[in-house]
């Protein structure tokens, strides 16, 4: 089919690219910049280059394109995450999820576009009791603690305006593999090797992971195949960070971690940050397997850490 991809030079829309592509659609790549628009047709898709905040630009791009189908890969991520400073570093990225969604979503229904997937993530569930491992039915968490609660707003947006056009909504792990935050090159693998990413308190919190690569997998098995609604795209082994930072580090070859009090933390980290850490709760991916006929090449973090990072 004919696919509009916007946000096709990100870190997951490179591999859209490729694998689109691949399976015989005719791709059509948004960037906001003129020189990564060689990129996208480098990978033998046609280059569109918009701000995804100009309501004109974008519907102007997808009427010319006349997709059958348009993904939501629209993001605007800092380099390094810092929890404390989530309000000025994820302004940008805040709009395009609800404002820039919106945009996306009427050039979709204007041009006749048949189908609408949208990214979001797993994790931002509102806290369950202890021990829950969220599904797609589970609430969202609107009342989130600063700086993260107007991101959540957002997260409602896109997915409200997504669902109400029919669309699928992707609800990703936290990513790991080569142009993500955790990787060797990644913000992340920086600070694991300057011990800049500790444990902190008991290390309780739950995170669900994704290769960068199987999200791309399951992205297209979505568009193929996929019912309206959310789908968690997240592998089959939430972890405590406990245990998944350590692994993290030895993957890596980077110093042991260290531990600090959450009372410590708490000024450097945020109230967010040390939750996060601390309560976070993880996803599963059962709809997706059985919906979609998706199953990650990396089931595991554990595996994944060890063969996709060293």
């Amino acid at each position: 089919m004919r696919v509009f991809l916007a946000g096709a030079t990100g870190v997951i829309g490179r591999r859209l690219l490729g694998l689109l592509i691949s399976e015989g659609h005719e791709v059509t790549g948004m960037t906001r910049s003129a020189q990564r628009a060689e990129s996208v047709r480098a990978r033998g898709a046609q280059p569109v280059v918009a701000d995804a905040l100009d309501a004109g630009a974008v519907r102007a791009a997808v009427m010319q394109a006349r997709p059958e189908a348009v993904i939501h890969q629209l993001t605007s991520l800092p380099a390094r995450i810092e929890p404390r400073k989530m309000r000025r570093d994820f302004e940008l990225n805040d709009r395009l999820r609800s404002e820039g969604t919106r945009i996306l979503v009427a050039a979709a229904q204007a041009a006749g576009a048949k189908r609408i997937l949208a990214q979001s993530i797993a994790f931002a569930y509102a806290p369950g009791p202890p021990g829950t491992v969220h599904s797609e039915g589970d609430p969202l968490h609107l009342d989130a603690p600063e700086p993260f609660r107007r991101s959540a707003l957002a997260l409602r947006d896109l997915e409200q305006t997504a669902g109400q056009a029919g669309g699928i909504v992707l609800r990703y792990g936290y990513f790991y593999g080569s142009g993500s935050a955790i990787s060797r090159e990644g913000s992340m693998g920086e600070d694991l090797a300057r011990r800049r990413l500790p444990i902190i308190g008991s290390g309780g919190g739950v995170w669900s992971f994704i290769h960068v690569d199987d999200a791309a997998a399951a992205t297209v098995a979505a568009l193929e195949r996929g019912r309206p609604g959310a789908y968690n795209i997240v592998d089959d082994e939430p972890a405590r960070v406990a245990d998944w930072v350590p692994a993290l580090a030895e993957a890596l070859g980077a110093p042991r971690p260290m531990r600090v009090p959450a009372v410590i933390a708490r000024p450097l980290a945020g109230a967010y940050g040390v939750m996060i850490m601390t309560r976070a709760q993880g996803a599963s991916n059962e709809l997706a397997r059985r919906e979609l006929g998706w199953e990650p090449a990396h089931p595991s973090w554990r595996e994944g850490f060890r063969t996709a990072l060293a």
